[in-house]
């Protein structure tokens, strides 16, 4: 469990540095350059990311089960993940009225994915993971809503028409595909 710790404490804790002092972000970026901001943030990320993936998938030989949830829970985690699916993917295409409508939908996507996971998970390892995940992403948002939210002008439905069909693919890719390949943990 510690690695699983040291990696969330890396992964969102570099996350967290607009958050818990924009001025250090700013003053290195002055000095040094965006590019190298960039790069010391992206190592330090790929790091916590590593330490995050391999703490938890140790963590999970040897953690406790708090509750077993029922079968039929699946089918909302998989319907719940498609709306996460579907906002990840608004949030790195143009605006269109979903992006408008929730501000920050890369945010919403981590909040829904986490809460999502806490419903199919109840091994304690999982708990720690989405639960420190869901509570950045409310952290981050409370956080961005105080600097302001965006406002979104020039909005197009054909990118809510993206984000739906890419996010259904995905969502269609990941239970017959890409999570038992990526996460060892076969949906069907």
């Amino acid at each position: 469990m510690i690695w699983l710790l040291a990696g969330l404490i890396v992964f969102l804790g570099v996350h967290s540095v607009r958050m818990v002092a924009p001025g250090f972000r700013d003053s290195v970026i002055a000095a040094r350059g965006e590019q190298t901001w960039k790069g010391i943030y992206s190592v330090i990320a790929i790091v916590g990311l590593v330490l995050l993936v391999w703490g938890y998938g140790q963590a999970r030989l040897e953690t406790a089960y708090l509750y077993e949830p029922p079968v039929w829970l699946k089918h909302i985690v998989t319907l719940l993940m498609c709306i996460s699916l579907v906002l990840l993917v608004a949030g790195q295409v143009p605006p269109g009225r979903i992006k408008q409508a929730v501000k920050h939908p890369m945010l919403a996507a981590i909040k829904v994915w986490a809460f999502s996971h806490l419903l199919a998970n109840g091994d304690t390892a999982s708990l720690v993971l989405f639960i420190a995940f869901l509570g950045w992403a409310v952290w981050n948002r409370i956080a961005v809503k105080r600097r302001g939210d965006p406002v979104f002008e020039n909005v197009s439905v054909r990118n809510d028409v993206i984000a739906v069909v890419v996010g259904v693919a995905l969502t269609v890719w990941f239970v017959y595909q890409l999570h038992g390949w990526l996460i060892g943990v076969p949906l069907l």
